[in-house]
């Protein structure tokens, strides 16, 4: 599981067998998110994350959102 970044308590992540949507997984503690990465960022599904705890990551989703599919093209489009 490729790890790409870790920010306020977030780990951004890939996992070595994904699929399209281009999308990744946000996990801090014991809850979890996914965002689709493109072609809009969007979260797709979550559990055990405050609403605000949403909120920051989908702002650090849209905020690394080139940097996430630079890193998505590199991993799995070799």
């Amino acid at each position: 599981m490729p790890l790409i970044f870790i920010a306020f308590g977030f780990r951004f992540s890939f996992y070595s067998n994904e699929h399209e949507p281009t999308h990744v997984h946000a996990k801090k503690g014991n809850g979890a998110a996914i965002f689709q990465v493109h072609p809009e960022v969007q979260l797709l599904s979550s559990y055990g994350l405050k609403p605000a705890d949403l909120k920051i990551a989908e702002r650090l989703v849209k905020e690394n959102q080139s940097f996430l599919m630079e890193k998505w093209n590199e991993f799995f489009k070799k």
